[in-house]
């Protein structure tokens, strides 16, 4: 009879142990959840939104790890043999899977340097597209076409990225070509005019106008205006359409290349000669 006393005894113990690791595990979701979101109410002002993401996922598992390992050992686990199997495990699962080793090192490098944000739009190799988050293994992109694009943060240390959207205001170069016979000091009025009528090209910097050099068939100019980094497709699509209105009005040519063939002082050209249509008939019998 004892010894049934002694058991039960011992599987309600184990019962209340099991009731209260459960207990500190769901104590631990819900305090987990309530600072980190007290902690993005708190900085959504002061921080930027990846500096949100990382803060709020850094507070709620951490604070998750804690409760979870206190109500492991209240239920009786041995935490040392459970330390000891994870580092086995982890040393095996590392060197089956070094590209991911690799991808999360180089996460940590990018979120410490931040050369780019959630919200920014960038360009990597010949990807482009908006910045949707930032992983400890890769980044996510959604292009201008809508389509989700996951790149590997080891690919981005190692490669040249491009924020396009890290400052205000952006600049458009936009490469003219105009005929020799043209005035050059007309063609800048007309271009400068052109950029300052536009409602969406911002007046400092101004736009400016630089000859580049003399191509095959034209004198090439490079036309530089600046506008805010929302207006930027906008702009680049309607200036160009205006400059094409203008040079027309103005009777300014923008030719096409040309190829002229010279045979030189030392070679005579090539004469042409008509023959008779009986000639001819008689040339195609032989």
């Amino acid at each position: 009879m004892s010894d049934l006393k002694l058991e039960s005894l011992l599987s309600m113990e184990r019962m209340l142990s099991l009731g209260a690791g459960v207990a500190l595990l769901l104590l631990g979701w819900l305090l987990a959840r309530l600072l980190s979101g007290a902690f993005v109410r708190a900085t959504q002002h002061r921080l930027t939104p990846h500096q949100l993401l990382m803060g709020r996922r850094t507070i709620f598992y951490f604070i998750l790890i804690l409760f979870t390992i206190s109500a492991l050992r209240e239920m009786g686990f041995q935490l040392s043999v459970l330390l000891g199997a994870a580092g086995v495990l982890s040393v095996a699962i590392g060197f089956a899977s070094q590209t991911s080793a690799s991808n999360l090192i180089s996460g940590l490098f990018l979120i410490g340097e931040g050369p780019f944000a959630i919200g920014d739009f960038i360009r990597a190799g010949q990807t482009e597209g908006e910045v949707l988050s930032i992983d400890l293994l890769s980044v996510k992109l959604r292009t201008a076409d809508n389509l989700y694009v996951r790149i590997p943060n080891e690919q981005l240390i190692k490669s040249e990225v491009v924020n396009l959207t890290k400052f205000p205001i952006r600049r458009l170069n936009l490469t003219i070509g105009v005929a020799y016979k043209e005035d050059i000091a007309l063609v800048r009025k007309t271009l400068l005019h052109v950029a300052a009528q536009n409602p969406l090209c911002l007046n400092e910097p101004a736009a400016r106008v630089i000859v580049q050099g003399f191509g095959a068939s034209s004198v090439d100019l490079l036309f530089q205006v600046w506008t805010r980094k929302e207006n930027f497709l906008a702009m680049r699509d309607t200036i160009q359409e205006a400059v094409k209105r203008a040079f027309d009005e103005e009777g300014i040519e923008i030719p096409f290349p040309q190829v002229s063939v010279n045979a030189g002082s030392a070679s005579a050209p090539l004469t042409l000669r008509m023959l008779p249509p009986d000639t001819q008939d008689d040339d195609a019998r032989k």
